[in-house]
């Protein structure tokens, strides 16, 4: 049983870790997109969360056990 939550636990914080990279990596897009100018400190702060996420997803490394398919 320990497993199968070690798994589970491990599979909701990748799906949240990617979700928030994803949502970041958006805002930057368009950020980029409609600003011609300099960086702003706006956007120095997504970047700044954007690797902190990112960071994070590399630090939870491979899934514990593999999920039964």
């Amino acid at each position: 049983m320990g497993i199968e939550r070690a798994t589970t636990r491990w599979y909701l914080q990748r799906l949240a870790y990617e979700s928030e990279a994803a949502s970041l990596e958006a805002k930057l897009g368009e950020m980029r997109k409609h600003a011609q100018t300099l960086e702003s400190k706006e956007q120095v702060e997504f970047e700044k969360q954007l690797a902190h996420v990112l960071s994070r997803l590399y630090t939870l490394g491979p899934c514990p056990k593999a999920m039964m398919g």
